[in-house]
């Protein structure tokens, strides 16, 4: 197997991780903000199984963010670290900084844990993640990217052979299953669910996406094999799974609390393969096809990223526009509209600042242009 560039879609499978995650974490967003007004439990029960349904967002994120890099850099080196990280600045760390001042300066409500109060706590939540209720999948998610020299090599060493890989998947598993044991016991309500609730946007706490995500383009003919032999049994396993995490939900009890439905259980890893397998069959039946559709994933995976970062922020206007009102008549409905409006907002600022900041730039260029021909 080569290992070089493959550019023959104007889609990959990391696109269709991409948008799925990022239209499915928008409504995480809904529901938890709409859950916090205390509905009734009959309408906490489809808050509570939606939410369940959409958890798969984070870990198809780092699959569909892994798989594409790989794609398009796995002949990378050490030597292509300072040019490969000069164009993730751009396109990942710039917007980071700014929607993260944004939210910390203009919404400082959506703080998490606990409100910034002088310049050092300022700081602190700027890194960490706490500054916005999704921004912890940043600050998880740039530890993937910095490190990305380490799955160049892990790239070309299961490429020598296939033996590496399966050695690879073997013992990823055997440690993510002795991660999850320990941040079970120790830190979901354990004795330091407060103290260590850091390790959730800890890189190794998604490594096995990640890993997972650079074998899927490493093999991509076996593993386009697997997923089309195994879909009808992903299907089985999904809905079966998906019952199970609701059931763990719900045997918490009344009201509804949905930190009790976190990424870190066994339940929740295997439902969320099981999603990212069943996204990356979409995905190779539309390649496959030549599907009309592929030319739309990869336009909004473009701006993904750009429009995950904003959600929470039109989310709070549009909440303070009605939307709170619009809850306390009828939460359902309040998601919908909610929803909606928020995923369009989000993508439409998306490329609008997109389109600006490149014009911003050209009449920079064209100015110094002339200035250097005077």
């Amino acid at each position: 197997m080569n290992i070089k560039k493959d550019t023959t879609s104007p889609a990959d499978i990391g696109d269709y991780m991409k948008v799925f995650a990022c239209t499915a974490v928008m409504m995480q967003t809904v529901l938890s903000l709409v859950l916090s007004t205390n509905p009734s439990f009959n309408y906490q029960t489809p808050i509570g199984i939606i939410y369940n349904l959409v958890k798969f967002t984070a870990p198809a994120f780092i699959f569909g963010i892994l798989y594409t890099t790989t794609r398009t850099t796995n002949q990378n080196t050490w030597k292509n670290y300072g040019g490969y990280m000069c164009k993730q600045w751009s396109a990942l760390f710039v917007p980071t900084i700014w929607w993260t001042l944004a939210y910390l300066f203009i919404f400082p409500n959506v703080q998490q844990v606990n409100q910034y109060h002088d310049l050092g706590s300022f700081c602190w939540h700027f890194i960490n993640g706490n500054a916005a209720p999704h921004l912890w999948y940043n600050t998880m998610m740039l530890q993937f990217i910095i490190l990305m020299p380490l799955f160049w090599s892990l790239a070309h060493w299961i490429q020598k052979n296939s033996k590496n890989a399966l050695w690879t998947i073997g013992i990823t598993v055997v440690f993510f299953v002795s991660w999850l044991a320990f941040y079970d016991t120790q830190v979901f309500h354990g004795p330091h669910e407060q103290s260590w609730y850091l390790l959730d946007r800890v890189f190794l706490s998604f490594i096995i996406y990640g890993i997972f995500g650079v074998i899927a383009w490493m093999y991509r003919n076996k593993f386009e094999i697997f997923i089309k032999k195994a879909t009808p049994f992903l299907i089985v396993i999904f809905l079966a799974v998906f019952y199970w995490t609701n059931r763990e939900l719900f045997s918490y009890g009344y009201p509804i609390k949905l930190p009790n439905a976190p990424y870190y259980k066994p339940s929740m890893t295997i439902y969320a393969l099981t999603a990212i397998f069943l996204i990356a069959a979409l995905a190779i039946h539309h390649i496959n096809t030549r599907s009309k559709a592929l030319s739309a994933f990869h336009f909004l995976a473009t701006y993904a990223y750009r429009a995950y970062l904003s959600n929470v922020f039109w989310l709070q206007i549009i909440w303070r526009l009605g939307g709170n009102n619009l809850a306390t008549i009828n939460p359902l409905l309040a998601v919908i509209i909610c929803y909606l409006l928020t995923w369009v907002l989000s993508f439409v600022s998306a490329y609008s600042f997109h389109i600006i900041w490149s014009k911003i730039k050209a009449l920079f260029h064209k100015k110094r242009l002339q200035q250097s021909l005077e």
